[in-house]
């Protein structure tokens, strides 16, 4: 299962774009009873590992705006800290319903915006403004939700550099890809410190990615990827849902 899993993940992320920890979490909490804590550390540090391979291509590329990067890194880095040490203080307190039910709203928040997000009319190359002295207050809540869930980074860092950088579509690929391996190389660190790391999991679910990014990587030509990041979006909205009303009903 947990090999199945990986192979899921990867194949979802070479197809869609989408972070490894916006899908590892609610996979590993639901269909293997990972505890919430062990599972956001798992996928942070699943998600280093996937974007590990891709981070050298994009530099190589010259596809990554290290200007526009400091920005996002500027609010990003103490935000995932601060998210981390959040998880740490629930996680201490043993509140499981809590976690549970924050995980459960960022993910139908982050659905939420992602399909209105879709829906936005296409910006003309010449309509585009540079407002990347913004990006440190965006990204640093994005930054606090990645360390909180693991979730967010790749999809809402698109969105971001979409709606207030001039970058082409390639850079704003590369300069994404690089900021969520950094937030999660550093979110995964600060894990480490206060939850002891599934080592055999981990190494399941990159084991199972490698033939999952093979799959996705060779059929990404094919398939439409706007019908899948919708499907997608519409799953994480159900699963959030799911979360929520399981926190309630546990409370009653």
């Amino acid at each position: 299962m947990q090999y199945l899993i990986g192979f899921v993940i990867a194949m979802f992320i070479a197809l869609t774009g989408v972070g490894a920890g916006t899908i590892t979490t609610p996979l590993l909490i639901l269909f293997l009873g990972v505890p919430a804590a062990t599972a956001v550390t798992t996928g942070l540090m699943f998600s280093t590992a996937v974007k590990l391979v891709l981070v050298p291509s994009q530099i190589l590329r010259r596809q990554v705006n290290w200007r526009v990067l400091g920005y996002m890194l500027l609010g990003g880095l103490p935000g995932v800290l601060l998210g981390a040490l959040a998880l740490n203080h629930f996680a201490t307190a043993e509140s499981k319903r809590t976690i549970e039910g924050l995980l459960g709203l960022i993910l139908v928040l982050t659905a939420v915006y992602q399909i209105i997000f879709s829906f936005r009319p296409v910006q003309r190359e010449e309509d585009k403004q540079d407002r990347s002295r913004l990006m440190p207050w965006l990204m640093f809540p994005v930054g606090t939700e990645v360390g909180f869930s693991s979730a967010g980074a790749g999809a809402l860092g698109v969105a971001a550099l979409l709606s207030f950088t001039d970058l082409a579509p390639s850079q704003v690929v590369g300069t994404d890809i690089l900021f969520g391996f950094m937030l999660s190389l550093v979110g995964s660190g600060a894990h480490l410190f206060s939850h002891s790391a599934n080592g055999n999991l981990l190494k399941h679910l990159v084991v199972g990615g490698i033939p999952g990014a093979i799959v996705g990587t060779l059929t990404s030509p094919y398939i439409p990827k706007r019908v899948l990041r919708s499907v997608l979006w519409a799953w994480l909205l159900i699963i959030g849902f799911q979360f929520l009303y399981s926190c309630t009903t546990s409370r009653s």
